[in-house]
């Protein structure tokens, strides 16, 4: 017998790893390797390898990592999930661990090893992974262990974005340029990958005990760990760093296979050589960039003609003029003569010092230049342009989009639009009349810049010619979708699995740039809305591939002058020709000068207020100096002087309600009898303080307040955020409440204020993230609060109803607080907070008379109240001061005049609704403009934002939206408001007519019912069908339309992309079957439901007219179904008759799905589950379509039961049964689910999900709460009891057929789902699908699922509290259940989510091993806590 040793192979998304153990689990032979995306050839170098050291042995081999899948069933070895290996590895070798931290190339990982496995991994971006250090590390010009290198020397941290690499790159391109050390820099990414996990990971579990690290970056980065112990405080003994960390999951591979029959070495490895490829997958494709070579010649031809004039600089004589461009990560000069022809130009990278680069330019150019010439002006755009104006004198500085302008005038006059792709920003002007109307930036993501394509060619080891070269011959561009970048990694190596060749990979990856660009910067719905003059910038458009790209997307020709890399450059020559007369000489530096020039860097915070900017101070040689870094123009003061400035004399409102609404006097310990409560300054906060403030004054309570500026969330409230894509201002909650629990008030108020002041919308809700942030808290910051021992108090309250008395007073009585004494308090509340609107109201009409005496510009700087904290708006208003402009809120001229003009959207927000009066308040006076604050992650502001956007521009006026978040590039900003600013100036006459704004609705009338076709979007592919049928029988031809993968990039082209993922599918669906032919646009209507809640689906009615006016298809009829009258139509009625049918409809799709789910996985003929719902789907549809009597429909309901009863199954174990739960649409929807029902099939579950009517029930039931705990109405309570007996009524068959059916389990009535949610959180929890949504939750883990998944659409906020909210609650009283949280989203990467629901298919089959029955258990605990069987 030859001797066995044991081989594990790890293919990561940018490694190949293998190992051999001996027997003894020895390490035999380990190896670590980039494979540049050609994982085959990677891998058998590395087996060949071993090979030499053991020819001859028998070998058992695994092979595990999120590459691996393809490759094992190529090599025909058994393959094992990567968490499963790592676990496995973990528990053989180091038994007492408690966590795992794992980084890898594309992937961040957390694993909990106590009571029940838990995983998380990263889902929607890859901010803190391998990948993203090396992109880091190659902007300070080093190698990942160059970078680890530079940050052991380190001495600062600076904060830098680790959300997305593009951002980071940003920020540290910010420091470079303002010239912090290397050093700093280097350790400032670690902390800000190390952040990037916790905060995007832990989700709400803290990360405690012995933590092991692995993966290659955690492995070779020892300054990197050290930046985890330190942050998560944990002390040598609980570190665990195993020897070969990077090999872990090879190794556990190893030791999942180690029992399996061994194979030969040689002989296996012989006929892997031998294996052609398995057979590649089909990847989508696009059609080829040039169809043949003369399409080729005609291109490269056309853009040839477009050049602008050249000269030879040692010719020059008299005056010249120079341009110098300090871009984000090159810099550019050109010189002009008198007749405009360039005597001298340079492009290249500023290595993160744009004065050194600049030096550089002028040191050549003062060589080059002959005798008898003068530099007549010289001027400086870009990012550097302050430091270099500053140090070289220049005459003339500008911001750069004006100087782009000004570049591409001059090649077209008539120009509409200008597209701007540099290496890590997109900018697009659009010109109107002359003057620059609208400028976009990317804030939120690069994933279409030039750096991008760098990176990519580097990875594959080329360089950018010969990777952009070959894509122009591609036959077959791969489609990669428009995506992260991180994630476009894991497509092309999808796409080079299946055999893709580069050229077409390269071709495709320049669509996507293109696509990126047009639909997420610019949000592009037609190509004809950039006209027909457009003029293309940046270097990364000397890529032909790109161009053409563009070309093609737009199907028209866009022009590419020959300067298209030194646009900004010229454009700044140009402007400074035009402002310097020849003869005149600029003051810039001399030669003898420049040569003595030097300066130091010192970097302090400057004290001047609580956002301690952060300053550099850069001394020059002859004693001058310069400030950058600071929001406002104290800074630069304080800083020079060491003398406190005062703030700007420009009226800034944000600073006068800050101080307005939190400077009040608490009463002293002496006064207060009753105690102190302590009240957080976040969201409502923001507006109902006053309120508070005096009412419990008045009950004798001091008030504490949380600390002024709270600007970095404290490790120990971190981990409490349950979902990582919140809003910041929703995070900086925590931060806020644990900064209460420390200074142990007798308790926290943080009341749920679900309706703000009603102001004349047709609704008056707060954001469902304002509304319900207290439960949050509540949920997942119990720790924090009992380690304080800090009392905690949450109500729902009606605050701006009357009611709010009574309620008050039942909280208050275990107080002992008397009625009347609530009274006077409520009194002193409401006094306080009318005082302080009215004050708010005088203040405004002060700061406008201001601006028109002065004849200043005021920018409306519009937000929500807690816009107003600092640390949210970044100092924002600040800024807009320091830039000579007065700063007013949306809430103060909202009062002082405005009214709401037309609306598209439903009105359904209170602080919402007071944008879009401000925004039409704006349109009536020419000195105000306006500028959205919309914070990242803010589901609303896709309503919102395109609304005002569209006040602003039906009216004729420039509009400009900033995104903010947690970290901000200021730089992006500055140009933004410099751009508006210079654009106001541009601008002779502006529009103050503010012409009505007219939305055209067509009507929907009697006789259209009989011959119009009715499109309505599928939710359900089960119950539609059934749903279609009810309403046909009702007298409507109603068409349901079941969505394909073509609906989602039409939704993305039509709707915004920031709207959640239901109504990108559906009004995509709508669109396409519009414009498909198949039907006849005049006598075809759309349908869509409408909620009326506070959620988004209420405003799908609202995208849907847009998309249509859009497409210029607004004479078809759009028809509301809702039960509250909206939007109504004289063709359409919800007769009591119809909405019978329906329910019956839902009834028969809740039986089908219920049946199909629980008997596919185990039936005995395959297909016979499916077939046996077919028939029945089809019969119950004639069944409705013909009107059945209450008897036939209930014999129907019984057939089903028992046929389904009787299908034989397989007699085999019952499989982990897994609950899908989460927003309505996503649930139901596969394609909106990557079809999660098929995938837990696949993976040996079985998938559960509630029915359809509940989520009525539910709707139903929320009046009581209303009329019992809020201001709701007895009317309306008693109108829900109705309509819930009636459903009931109708499901009453079901559940009678359930009860005696021996398969299926009973359907739980929905008030005792009320029952068990409300332990968990209130009944008041009402947006989307609100409390049941955890009471799904639950309910699917009594009825012994042993997994959850919880769907929802990517920053859909009612989930992030009532779904991710409640899972760590959920898991502390289920600790043998596994709960997984899936984004669903268009960006959302297939393979990550099929990743994550192995793991967790994983975690369960590894339990599954203990036989013994658990329910007895599980109901005596049950017992134990109180809670009704």
């Amino acid at each position: 017998m030859k001797p066995v040793i044991h081989v594990g192979i790890d293919v990561g998304s940018t490694t190949v790893k293998v190992a051999a153990l001996s027997p003894y689990l020895k390490l035999l032979f380990g190896r670590y390797q980039r494979h540049m995306s050609d994982i085959r050839t990677a891998t058998i170098h590395l087996l060949k390898e071993l090979q030499e050291k053991f020819s001859g042995y028998r070998i058992t081999a695994s092979i595990s990592g999120s590459g691996g899948m393809g490759l094992a069933k190529m090599m025909g070895l058994p393959f094992c999930q990567e968490i499963l290996a790592e676990t496995k590895a973990i528990r053989t070798f180091h038994p007492d661990t408690d966590v795992i931290i794992e980084l890898g190339g594309e992937d961040e990982k957390i694993t909990y090893l106590r009571n029940g496995v838990d995983q998380r991994m990263n889902g929607a971006c890859a901010g803190g992974t391998g990948a993203f250090i090396d992109r880091m590390a190659s902007l300070l010009s080093v190698d990942a262990a160059g970078l680890g290198e530079l940050a052991s020397r380190a001495k600062q941290i600076y904060p830098i974005a680790s959300r997305c690499g593009v951002f980071a790159k940003t920020d540290i391109q910010a420091l470079l340029n303002e010239g912090v050390s290397h050093e700093d820099v280097a350790l400032s990414v670690f902390q800000a990958v190390v952040n990037q996990t916790i905060s995007g990971l832990t989700c709400g579990r803290p990360v405690h005990g012995k933590v092991a690290f692995l993966g290659g970056p955690l492995t070779f980065q020892p300054v990197l760990r050290e930046r985890f112990q330190k942050t998560l405080e944990l002390s040598d003994e609980d570190t665990i760093v195993p020897a070969h960390g990077e090999l872990y999951v090879a190794i556990g591979a190893v030791v999942s296979a180690r029992h399996d029959r061994p194979i030969d070495l040689d002989s296996w490895l012989a006929k892997v050589e031998q294996e052609k490829d398995v057979s590649l997958g089909t990847s989508k494709t696009l059609p080829p960039l040039f169809a043949n070579e003369e399409e080729y010649k005609e291109f490269k031809e056309r853009h040839s003609r477009f050049h602008a004039p050249r000269g030879d600089i040692s010719k020059a004589s008299g005056s010249v003029w120079l341009g110098i461009d300090a871009g984000s990560t090159t810099i550019k000069a050109v010189l002009l003569d008198k007749e405009g022809r360039i005597l001298y130009d340079y492009y290249g990278s500023n290595k993160g010092t744009p004065l050194a680069g600049a030096r550089k330019i002028l040191t050549d150019l003062y060589e080059k230049l002959p005798e008898g010439v003068t530099i007549a002006g010289a001027g400086v755009t870009g990012y550097g342009e302050e430091l270099i104006k500053r140090a070289l004198q220049t005459d003339v500085g500008e911001v750069e989009t004006m100087a782009h302008y000004r570049g591409a005038k001059h090649f077209l006059p008539d120009v509409t639009t200008i597209l701007d792709i540099g290496g890590q920003d997109m900018k697009c002007c659009r010109i109107r009349d002359g003057a620059v109307d609208d400028i976009l930036l990317n804030e939120a993501c690069s994933s279409g810049c030039g750096s991008f394509l760098d990176t990519f060619a580097q990875s594959l080891g080329m360089d950018i010619e010969t990777f952009s070269q070959i894509a122009l011959k591609a036959p077959h561009p791969v489609d990669l979708g428009s995506r992260c970048t991180v994630f476009m990694n894991s497509r092309v190596r999808e796409a080079q699995k299946n055999g893709v060749s580069v050229a077409d990979i390269s071709a495709g990856l320049s669509y996507s740039v293109i696509k990126n660009a047009l639909y997420k910067v610019i949000r592009l719905r037609r190509a004809e809305d950039l006209g027909n003059k457009v003029v293309v910038q940046g270097g990364t458009f000397y890529n032909d591939a790109v161009l053409r790209a563009l070309e093609k997307l737009l199907g028209c020709h866009v022009i590419r002058p020959d300067v298209a890399g030194l646009m900004g450059a010229y454009g700044i020559a140009l402007i400074t020709k035009d402002s310097c007369p020849e003869g005149h000489v600029s003051s810039l530096v001399t030669p003898e000068e420049l040569k003595s020039l030097s300066y130091t860097n010192e970097m302090k915070r400057c004290p001047g207020c609580g956002n301690h900017c952060m300053i550099t101070i850069t001394r020059f040689n002859d004693g001058r100096a310069f400030v950058s870094g600071n929001r406002c123009e104290r800074g630069a003061a304080i800083m020079l002087t060491g003398k406190s400035a005062p703030h700007s004399l420009l009226p800034n409102i944000y600073r006068w309600k800050y101080d307005k609404i939190w400077h009040r006097r608490p009463l002293s310990p002496k006064q207060a009898f009753r105690g102190t409560v302590g009240i957080p300054r976040t969201l409502n906060m923001y507006e109902d303080y006053p309120f508070w403030h005096a009412f419990f004054s008045k009950l004798g309570y001091r008030v504490l307040l949380s600390g002024e500026q709270v600007r970095d969330i404290p490790t120990e409230a971190m981990e409490t955020i349950p979902s990582y894509s919140e809003c910041f201002p929703a995070k900086l909650a925590h931060a806020h409440v644990y900064d209460l629990a420390k200074h142990h008030p007798d308790f926290i108020w943080y009341p749920c204020i679900d309706k703000g002041p009603d102001e004349g919308s047709t609704n008056s809700y707060n954001c469902p993230m304002v509304a319900s942030y207290p439960e949050n808290i509540q949920a997942n910051m119990d720790e924090v609060l009992s380690k304080y021992h800090a009392k905690f108090y949450h109500p729902f309250l009606p605050l701006h109803s009357d009611a709010v008395v009574g309620r008050l007073k039942k909280f208050f009585k275990p107080f002992k607080i008397s009625g009347s004494e609530i009274e006077a308090a409520v009194l002193a509340g409401r006094a306080a907070e009318k005082k302080y609107m009215e004050e708010l109201k005088q203040e405004t009409k002060r700061i406008l008379k201001e601006i028109n005496d002065k004849h200043l510009i005021g920018i409306v700087l519009a937000g929500r109240p807690y816009h107003v904290d600092p640390t949210v708006n970044h100092s924002i208003p600040d800024l807009i001061n320091q830039l000579g402009m007065a700063v007013l809120s949306e809430d103060g001229v909202s009062m002082v005049g405005g009214e709401f003009p037309n609306l598209r959207v439903m009105n359904q927000w209170t602080w919402h609704s007071r944008l879009y009066r401000a925004a039409d308040y704006v349109t009536r006076h020419a000195n105000l403009e306006l500028v959205e604050l919309n914070s990242f992650g803010c589901g609303l502001d896709a309503v919102v934002t395109d609304q005002v956007q569209e006040i602003m521009n039906k009216r004729g006026r420039l509009y400009t939206c900033l995104k903010i978040d947690q970290s901000l590039n200021l730089g992006a900003v500055r140009i933004r408001l410099r751009s508006l600013k210079s654009a106001i100036q541009e601008r002779v006459e502006e529009n103050t007519k503010a012409a009505p704004i007219l939305y055209p609705k067509a009507e929907f009338t009697e006789d259209m019912k009989k011959d119009f076709t009715i499109l309505v979007p599928e939710m359900s592919p089960i119950h539609f069908p059934l749903i279609e049928a009810a309403a046909k029988s009702g007298g409507y031809k109603v068409k349901v339309l079941p969505p394909v993968r073509a609906d989602i990039d039409e939704g993305l082209s039509c709707v915004n992309n920031d709207a959640c993922y239901p109504a990108i599918i559906t009004i995509g669906s709508l669109m396409r079957a519009l414009k498909s032919g198949e039907y006849d646009l005049n006598k075809t209507a759309l349908m869509m439901s409408q909620t009326g809640g506070m959620c988004r689906a209420s405003n799908y009615i609202g995208f849907i007219h847009k998309a249509l006016d859009a497409e210029g298809l607004s004479q078809i009829p759009v028809i509301s179904l809702n039960t509250h009258g909206f939007e109504p139509q004289p063709g359409f009625k919800l007769t009591p008759g119809l909405g019978i049918k329906l329910i019956q409809a839902v009834v028969y799709g809740d039986a089908l799905q219920q049946c199909l789910y629980r008997t596919r996985p185990y039936e005995k003929e395959p297909g016979s589950a499916e077939t046996l719902y077919r028939q029945w789907q089809k019969k119950a549809a004639e069944a409705i379509l013909n009107g059945e009597s209450y008897h036939e429909y209930k014999k129907n309901i019984s057939g089903i039961i028992k046929n389904f009863d009787r299908l034989p199954l397989a007699d085999t174990p019952r499989r982990p049964r897994i609950g899908i739960v989460g927003e309505i649409y996503v649930k139901f929807s596969p394609i909106a689910s990557n079809d999660i029902v098929h995938a837990i099939e696949a993976n040996g579950g079985e998938a559960e999900t509630s029915g359809m009517l509940d989520f009525f029930l539910y709707g139903s039931l929320d009046s009581r709460f209303q009329h019992k705990e809020m201001d709701g109405s007895f009317k309306d309570d008693l109108k829900g009891t109705f309509t819930r007996y009636l459903i009931e009524w109708y499901r009453k068959p079901l559940e009678k057929a359930l009860k005696s059916s021996k398969r299926f389990h009973e359907i739980t009535p929905i008030d005792k789902l009320a029952k068990r949610a409300s332990q968990y959180l209130s009944l008041g929890n009402r947006a989307g699908e609100g409390w049941f949504l955890t009471a799904d939750m639950i309910d699917l883990l009594y009825h012994e699922c042993r997994g959850v998944v919880c769907l929802q659409p990517f920053a859909c906020l009612p989930n992030h509290i009532t779904g991710e909210g409640m899972i760590h609650k959920l898991h502390s009283a289920y600790p043998e259940a596994v709960f997984l949280a899936l984004d669903c989203d268009a960006s959302a990467s297939e393979v990550n989510q099929a990743n994550r629901l192995k793991l967790m298919m994983n975690a369960l089959t590894e339990k599954a091993e203990a036989p013994e029955d658990m329910s007895f258990i599980r109901k005596t605990m049950s017992i134990r806590k109180g809670t009704t069987l």
